[in-house]
């Protein structure tokens, strides 16, 4: 066998889709400490256990290791700025988050879709990692959906649904194809255009998607939903997805635009102007943003891309 690269290995694990929660306990002097997690599992009905997996690499490694006790929340859509203090910040994460102490003095946050407060049933090592088992003392559970996370990005399944439009007569889906600092945009009369195509329903349009990027020559990986605007007068809807070229190889009719170069270009239509210029800032700061709305107007949300 040959040797297993490490960062490829990391992104094939990155392909299961998983929640992310946050999971707490408090160190040797009772200050509470967490991280984020996604590596986190149920395991046992009866009794009622669950699994996490704090890495060595955590500063709080050696608290979770020793703890009697820990809480695991799992965190709702809209907290990714949450799932980010808690993978990142250095400064105090508790001061930044609202929270709420269990029956053991463990914070858990608030406004999760489900909390589990738990007595540690048994700890065992596992190469970098070790796996954390947790008897559940109680739990408490509230509506909505959880906060999802694949290929190094969390994604909203609420906002995934939105972004399909059963009342449109047609559906277009397009992509942003980022490569090597730039986008993939084709030249036509009226200005450049992304790739895109019309689907045949609001199910499909991911895979009419892909199939024609593949029919266009482009090798890309696709990513969350970035923009979905409708234009009523019409009676189309549009969902443009974020992408990445697995190759360099541009394909024919296609350009490869730096990002610092988008504005000031003529598109094809407004909303394809301003969503350009929008992804050009976001790509410096890898910090995305789904749209929703009209051709005009609308909001966003965060999907922050992750390392």
């Amino acid at each position: 066998m040959s040797e297993i690269e490490p960062r490829e290995l990391r992104d094939a694990f990155g392909r299961f889709m998983t929640g992310v929660t946050i999971v707490t306990c408090l160190d040797e002097a009772d200050r509470p400490v967490g991280f984020t997690a996604n590596s986190f599992s149920s395991v046992s009905l009866s009794p009622p256990l669950l699994l996490v997996c704090p890495g060595k690499f955590l500063s709080s490694f050696k608290a979770f290791s020793a703890c009697s006790s820990f809480g695991v929340s799992v965190l709702s859509e809209g907290q990714e700025d949450i799932a980010n203090v808690f993978a990142g910040y250095k400064g105090d994460r508790f001061a930044r988050v609202d929270h709420t102490p269990n029956c053991d003095g463990i914070p858990l946050i608030d406004g999760a879709v489900a909390s589990f407060s738990c007595r540690t049933h048994q700890v065992m090592p596992a190469g970098d990692h070790s796996i954390l088992v947790g008897e559940v003392r109680e739990f408490a559970q509230s509506p909505g959906r959880g906060l999802g996370y694949a290929g190094g990005q969390f994604f909203s399944l609420g906002l995934e649904h939105k972004a399909r439009d059963p009342g449109a007569r047609k559906n277009i889906c397009g992509a942003l194809v980022e490569v090597d600092g730039g986008v993939l945009l084709q030249a036509s009369p009226e200005g450049y255009r992304l790739p895109e195509c019309v689907a045949p329903d609001r199910t499909s349009l991911r895979v009419c998607l892909r199939n024609e990027l593949q029919e266009q020559g482009m090798d890309v990986e696709l990513g969350p939903v970035y923009s979905v605007f409708d234009d009523p007068t019409q009676g189309i809807h549009f969902a443009y997805l974020l992408a990445k070229a697995t190759h360099v190889s541009l394909p024919a009719g296609f350009e490869r635009i730096p990002f610092s170069e988008l504005h000031g270009l003529t598109f094809k239509s407004a909303a394809t102007a301003r969503m350009l210029e929008r992804f050009a800032e976001e790509a410096r700061t890898r910090n995305f943003n789904l749209y929703l709305g009209d051709a005009v107007s609308g909001e966003t949300h965060q999907i922050q891309e992750r390392a």
